[in-house]
């Protein structure tokens, strides 16, 4: 009899697609599977066969709040990140674990991200195995610090491992209140307590490439760095006649896309690069929900990366893991612009890739700072001689493939 393999994905669609093409891949090896996720997310999710159940923690209300302001120009100090994602979830996150619950009934396997642990806590009151998905380098190693932590990139070996743990150690106290209270009441459990759930045997599937992150020699052999999991475009999908016809008309333009912003932000950062694009001669895809169209520029909503990315001359966005792993495969450069989270330390990475010039904190963004980054951009062809070998290794991995091999053999 075939398994019910519930998929945790409480975040953006970045980090819902990657659960969808895994969902899909598993489902082609008989498994029923469940993703939770956003309700806005429930027509990407059915829409590839595969079960859905609602969470309360719409990422895009999230964000939106006050405090999901606060918490994303917090900086990128570690324990005000996290101590700032308390504050965004305070209002929704007792909802969250019951929505959480209800969705993992009758789950023979828990696949989920590492917040809050909730995958430990959900395997333990069921009585089923549960693995970890990591989107970004999360094992303690001594090669490399926490992508949370760069500051310990330069204390040695000893304190880049240590940053892990402590970031870890942090990010469950911050929870541990809410999550204790729902593990002794709803689910039976006796609390965490300080150190938190037992997690050192627990498997890791890690979503994302040796060919972008080398895997370091000190991590245990429960973690599988399977390479990206890529959702391929549907079959039937069709670009809208603006955007065909707009790409049919010229040279291939630049996309520029940052996520969700304020609309007294979105407002001021387009005029910037819609300024800097002129000067510097390039036309340009802008991804944003605001109407704009003129012969050198056109507005895109919501379009597969997948198709998109292969069609222009270069990338810039906010350094989600998704947007860089797509931008990557497509073999275009990039200008990664973070904002907060693990966004810095992607751009970081495109950049010792040789596949785009130094990130740009969205901060800093201005039509100058904006129009010395894209002459480099475009002027460089050892970017886009970076961005095509790193594409050529991404193109030969199956990373679903992998993490279904792993997973077959959690029972």
């Amino acid at each position: 009899m075939s398994r019910l393999v519930v998929i945790v994905a409480p975040g953006s669609r970045g980090d819902v697609q990657p659960c969808v093409a895994l969902g899909q891949g598993l489902a082609v090896d008989g498994e029923r599977v469940r993703v939770l996720a956003a309700e806005r997310f429930r027509t990407l999710v059915t829409g590839y066969g595969l079960g859905f159940a609602p969470l309360s923690a719409d990422p895009g209300e999230v964000l939106g709040s006050a405090a999901g302001r606060e918490w994303t120009e917090g900086g990128r100090n570690p324990a005000t990140f996290l101590r700032g994602l308390r504050g965004a979830l305070a209002p929704i996150l007792g909802r969250l674990l019951a929505d959480v619950e209800t969705g993992a009934e009758g789950a023979d396997l828990i696949l989920a991200p590492t917040l809050g642990f909730l995958g430990a806590h959900l395997g333990e009151s069921l009585g089923v195995p549960d693995v970890e998905l990591h989107y970004q380098p999360s094992v303690p190693t001594r090669a490399f610090a926490h992508p949370l932590a760069p500051w310990a990139s330069r204390l040695g070996p000893g304190a880049r491992r240590l940053s892990f743990d402590a970031v870890d150690k942090v990010a469950w106290q911050v929870l541990r209140p809410d999550v204790d209270r729902w593990r002794a009441g709803s689910l039976g459990l006796p609390p965490a307590g300080w150190t938190g759930p037992r997690r050192k045997e627990t498997p890791v599937l890690c979503g994302f490439s040796d060919a972008v992150v080398p895997r370091p020699k000190d991590w245990p052999d429960r973690v599988h760095v399977t390479g990206y999991w890529f959702l391929e475009t549907p079959a039937g999908w069709r670009p809208d006649p603006r955007l065909r016809d707009f790409l049919a008309s010229g040279p291939p333009p630049v996309y520029v896309g940052f996520g969700s912003m304020r609309p007294s932000e979105a407002e001021r950062i387009f005029a910037a690069v819609r300024t800097a694009l002129r000067r510097v001669g390039l036309r340009g895809l802008l991804g944003t929900d605001a109407e704009f169209e003129d012969d050198d520029l056109l507005t895109v909503p919501d379009v597969p990366h997948g198709w998109l990315f292969p069609r222009t001359a270069a990338v810039v966005h906010h350094g989600g893991a998704g947007t860089t792993a797509a931008a990557l495969r497509a073999g275009v450069p990039a200008l990664v612009c973070p904002v907060f989270s693990d966004q810095p330390y992607w751009g970081d990475r495109v950049f010792r890739l040789g596949a785009g010039p130094r990130p740009l904190p969205l901060r800093d963004l201005t039509e100058e700072s904006l129009t010395t980054r894209l002459l480099e951009l475009s002027g460089n062809l050892l970017f886009r001689r970076g961005a095509q070998y790193v594409a050529a290794r991404l193109r030969e991995e199956d990373g679903v493939a992998r993490a279904r091999e792993v997973l077959w053999n959690v029972r």
